[in-house]
């Protein structure tokens, strides 16, 4: 269980684990060099005489850490007119030129500030991480700004944060905050970004950056991600490929609105300035008070994409994932089979589908609650969570009992934070909505917010929560959703409106944090109406995440394969739905590609099409450690051919799986060359063989033939993919 973190206030920071080292400073001509060094990089950062703190170094880390000191004086390039333009954290309103990473207003209005060195500590957690902080100080105003680097050595990610405070005689305007402030040398950069919208997330776009500023962000409140998620890539000199190239990933821990600033600078180097969106977000900072940032994390790799997105997954079981290197349950869910339309008799039998098939538990979705404005469709009742006693009239006690009666369990959905404008909560609590008093409301899938900013309605929220465990304790898992953006932000509670937005966030992290004191371990999916709340500040609350709405397995071969570059599969639900065209096998393999779920009519399956599903669950419940804890190659890329294919290997490179589909169905087309696989050991002997086959289905592939490793990654395996044979899932094992 995670611990809330001490410098912000909510949970950031999981268990520790294993072997990280910083070096001490060293001096050097009035210079204090301060070397963040992990397994294969470094960010090296000066305070010099003049007491600024700059980035003189980035990247793979130098044999002889004498060196850093050298690596200036080999750029010529156009004169800093500043001397900021590397500066480890950007004042406004002195010299700078540039974007800040903070600006401020002081208590007697004026807007300058500069930041100078103090001192620097370095605190080893552990064998693994360490914990740096530099004090910085303005000379002139009593106003500090400590930075932060969490630094894990085996994984070579990096959090950074900040901690803003001040002993002024008043109020200062925090006018921006950045939580990191990085500085990239390259002869040219490419950034790969982001963008979707509903059933349609993680849309990959890749420019080369050019001079002035590109801004990632988001103003949507709640569900930030659905435009444009906070996670992105940086190549440097050329784009990276999946297995070469100089690459950054960075994320932004934060479920709200955030800012990324990408500014080409006059020198040709790359700022980077990323944390919590200002937009309509100046915060008051009384005198002795802490304004505490969310974490910004990157991890580097001279090795490409794969590398790279294997050491932030990797990071993520171990560090930040709740229950990372835990295991998961297999569900059943009713949406698709019933909607709104269900009672108690319907339920009844759809939980014994549960041992049938043979999944975990079953969950039942949304329309279980309301009677005064019955939930029977999706225009009522959101913030009244009783029973509907005519659907339930035993509740959800009676469902749970039998649940447990057949040998299964049970879970529930939730949309705790929203208010429907047609329910009794609307009506007994108008100053707990998110709306503006003056203004006609507007409405987002006809709901509204909560304003979780207001201790009274985070008290409330945990209660939705709190009541359904005490009077259901054998209650199994919670799928927490969050379908609206904020619109008429407004906040009754609040005597600063320009806390709001930040403020809501804290006030959920607040209400998740009080969840997981009292009930650590209960499996919960975050859900935001597709991936539109997914980071790596929410998922220290959740077990798992709903990448997208849109489960037509070829679409989602697509979101997935964009969705791992940043989060392992054990993180990754997937459910096997009646979407799309293709059979069930293309979406029950498909959907192995992460945690497993079902949402479709048992009862109404073919004999044979029931059969593949239990065989397939039997192959997956023998698989799933590795495709959860194992590491993850994406071999075939499905937008730059007509085949997809990604394996899973276990650590000790001895057995694995690889999934294979063919995304382009003209006629003739196929795997037509052998695909390449990587992660293997190459002295090491292989057989393949298939699973997954459908009943009465022979397999084209020889499953007694051995391989070396040597040559199924230099020349390679066919899964034999035709139009005919569009899925293909293998195995393969070392043969002593």
């Amino acid at each position: 269980m995670n611990k809330p973190n001490q410098f912000t206030g909510y949970i950031r920071h999981g268990a520790l684990a294993i072997a990280f080292s910083i070096f001490a400073l060293t001096k050097l001509n009035a210079q204090t060099i301060i070397p963040i060094e992990t397994a294969h990089n470094a960010l090296v950062l000066e305070a010099n005489a003049k007491k600024e703190v700059n980035t003189i170094f980035f990247g793979r880390k130098l044999t002889d850490k004498q060196e850093y000191t050298q690596v200036s004086s080999q750029y010529k390039q156009t004169e800093d007119y500043t001397g900021q333009l590397n500066s480890a954290y950007t004042p406004s309103g002195s010299r700078n030129l540039v974007e800040p990473a903070i600006s401020v207003t002081h208590a007697d209005g004026n807007n300058s500030l500069d930041m100078k060195y103090v001192d620097h500590t370095v605190a080893k957690v552990d064998d693994n991480v360490s914990l740096l902080k530099i004090r910085l100080k303005d000379p002139v105003y009593n106003f500090e700004v400590t930075l932060f680097y969490k630094s894990f050595y085996k994984q070579d990610v990096i959090e950074q944060w900040t901690e803003i405070k001040h002993n002024e005689k008043g109020t200062v305007i925090l006018n921006k905050y950045a939580s990191a402030n990085l500085h990239l040398k390259s002869p040219h950069f490419w950034l790969n970004q982001y963008h979707g919208d509903w059933a349609k997330e993680m849309q990959p776009e890749q420019s080369e950056i050019t001079h002035g500023i590109k801004t990632l962000d988001s103003k949507l409140g709640t569900r930030a991600n659905l435009f444009q998620p906070s996670v992105f890539m940086i190549s440097m000199d050329k784009p990276a490929e999946e297995n070469a190239g100089n690459v950054l990933y960075g994320a932004l821990e934060w479920s709200g609105n955030f800012r990324i600033d990408l500014e080409l600078d006059y020198q040709n180097n790359l700022r980077i300035i990323a944390g919590m969106n200002n937009y309509a977000s100046p915060y008051n900072l009384k005198p002795g008070e802490v304004f505490a940032t969310p974490a910004f994390l990157y991890t580097f790799s001279d090795q490409g994409k794969g590398d790279a997105s294997r050491k932030l997954q990797n990071w993520a079981r171990n560090y930040k994932i709740l229950d990372g290197k835990g295991t998961r349950l297999t569900l059943l869910n009713n949406w698709e089979a019933t909607y709104f339309d269900f009672n108690e008799q319907k339920l009844a039998e759809l939980l014994k589908d549960t041992k049938k098939l043979g999944v975990d538990f079953f969950l039942l979705d949304d329309g279980w609650f309301g009677n005064k404005y019955p939930r029977n469709s999706d225009n009522a009742a959101l913030g009244d969570w009783q029973e509907n006693k005519k659907k339930l009239p035993n509740g959800i006690a009676s469902l749970v009992k039998e649940a447990d009666n057949i040998g299964t369990r049970f879970g529930i959905w939730i949309e705790p934070e929203m208010v429907s404008p047609k329910s009794e909560l609307y009506e007994k609590h108008p100053d707990w909505v998110v709306k503006q008093p003056n203004r006609p409301e507007y409405y987002f899938r006809n709901q509204l917010e909560l304003d979780l900013s207001n201790p009274k309605v985070q008290d409330f929220v945990f209660g939705v929560v709190d009541r359904l465990f005490t009077k259901n304790p054998k209650l199994a898992y919670i799928k927490w959703d969050c379908n609206a953006v904020i619109y008429n932000a407004y906040s009754a509670h609040q005597k600063n409106q320009s806390h709001f937005y930040i403020d809501y966030v804290k006030g959920l992290y607040n209400v998740l944090q009080r969840i997981r004191a009292k009930y650590p371990t209960v499996p919960m999916m975050l859900c935001s109406g597709g991936g539109g709340r997914v980071d790596y500040a929410a998922l220290q609350y959740f077990t798992e995440f709903w990448p997208s709405d849109n489960t037509d397995p070829l679409e989602r071969i697509f979101i997935q394969w964009e969705y791992s570059y940043f989060y392992p599969a054990i993180s990754t639900s997937n459910h096997v739905t009646d979407w799309g065209k293709q059979p069930i096998k293309f979406r029950t393999d498909v959907a192995m590609m992460g945690k497993l779920g079902f949402d479709i009519v048992v009862s109404k399956l073919p004999e044979k099409e029931l059969q593949f599903c239990q065989e397939a669950i039997k192959n997956y419940n023998e698989l799933k450690a590795i495709i959860w804890q194992g590491e993850q190659y994406r071999l075939a890329d499905p937008r730059n051919g007509s085949v997809a294919s990604m394996l899973y290997v276990n650590e000790q490179k001895t057995e694995g799986v690889i999934f294979n589909y063919l995304v382009n169905y003209r006629y003739g087309e196929g795997s037509k060359y052998p695909v390449k696989l990587n992660g293997l050991d190459a002295a090491k002997k292989y057989q393949i063989r298939e699973i997954n086959l459908f009943p009465d289905t022979k397999s084209p592939i020889d499953g007694n033939k051995t391989y070396t490793g040597d040559f199924l990654m230099n020349i390679g395996f066919n899964p034999v993919l035709t139009t005919d044979r569009t899925s293909v899932v293998l195995k393969f094992e070392e043969v002593k």
